[in-house]
């Protein structure tokens, strides 16, 4: 399989597109597993669908919060449900999907849930507070103070999202799980503090809230621990820093680096051992 995220096609040079595609399809991948951020609310439905007809191959996806950018999660997301393309599979509305014999693949894009740090004493603004019109009805950046402070509308609309990520992704993880013996969680963002890397390091306790979903965490560690015979494997990227966290002896989450205006894929091999990375490609 190829593994890509953060491939920010709003920020590619024309021809990327078709560049990446080709890469992917020459590669010899199966499938290719897409972990959000491919562009913007305004194109990510047209480079999915550019992407998908190029590759030739199924294309497994998550929606990233730079995808909702410019516009509202409802809008894009109802657009997403509706593209209809045969090679396009967008894993919460799609459900578990058999991969390979006995490996499974399950996900969601997460949030930064403001679950993980220090949320109430951050005074890091996202983009996306005010970029996304959910958010943008939330926090009002004019009233801002310099932080956050505890109860705000915008800290429980961050929770409400990751919730709703945990609540679709739970029963699809139980359901893999007890059919298969891998488990490939597909995300964007980190659902652990381990996995939240930044430049060799782990991101500091006033960016992991907008940098990691504790949500999705709680039930992917539920579904390692309800299931010790099953190997869990997450995937996911948003900080655009690369790193592994071993979180148990059966679950391992791999975060992937990326550079804007650079988009690249990782070549995945699924074996008795679980995923084994073969290089950054680009």
């Amino acid at each position: 399989m190829a593994w890509a995220t953060d491939l920010h096609f709003d920020h590619a040079e024309p021809g990327d597109v078709s560049a990446f595609s080709d890469e992917v399809r020459a590669s010899g991948a199966a499938a290719l597993l897409v972990g959000g951020d491919t562009a913007n609310a305004a194109v990510v439905d047209r480079r999915l669908v550019e992407i998908a007809d190029r590759c030739g191959i199924p294309v497994h996806f998550v929606l990233g919060n730079h995808d909702y950018y410019g516009g509202s999660i409802a809008a894009v997301r109802a657009r997403i449900g509706a593209l209809g393309h045969p090679g396009l599979h967008w894993l919460p509305a799609v459900g578990p999907r058999e991969i390979a014999p006995g490996v499974a693949l399950v996900g969601h894009g997460g949030w930064g849930d403001a679950r993980i740090g220090d949320f109430a004493g951050s005074a890091v603004v996202l983009t996306d507070y005010v970029a996304i019109a959910e958010l943008r009805r939330a926090f009002d950046l004019d009233s801002f103070t310099g932080t956050f402070g505890a109860g705000s509308p915008l800290e429980a609309e961050l929770r409400r999202l990751g919730r709703e990520a945990a609540d679709m992704l739970a029963p699809q993880l139980a359901a893999a799980a007890a059919s298969c013996r891998q488990v490939v969680v597909l995300t964007h963002v980190p659902p652990f503090r381990e996995a939240c890397w930044h430049e060799g390091a782990i991101s500091g306790e006033h960016w992991l809230p907008g940098f990691s979903c504790g949500a999705t965490g709680e039930v992917i560690r539920a579904a390692a621990t309800a299931h010790p015979g099953c190997r869990f494997t997450v995937l996911c990227g948003h900080t655009h820093s690369g790193g592994t966290a071993r979180l148990a002896a059966n679950l391992v989450a791999h975060t992937q680096a990326a550079e804007y205006g650079r988009p690249g894929f990782v070549l995945l091999g699924v074996g008795g051992d679980g995923i084994v990375e073969g290089g950054r490609a680009r």
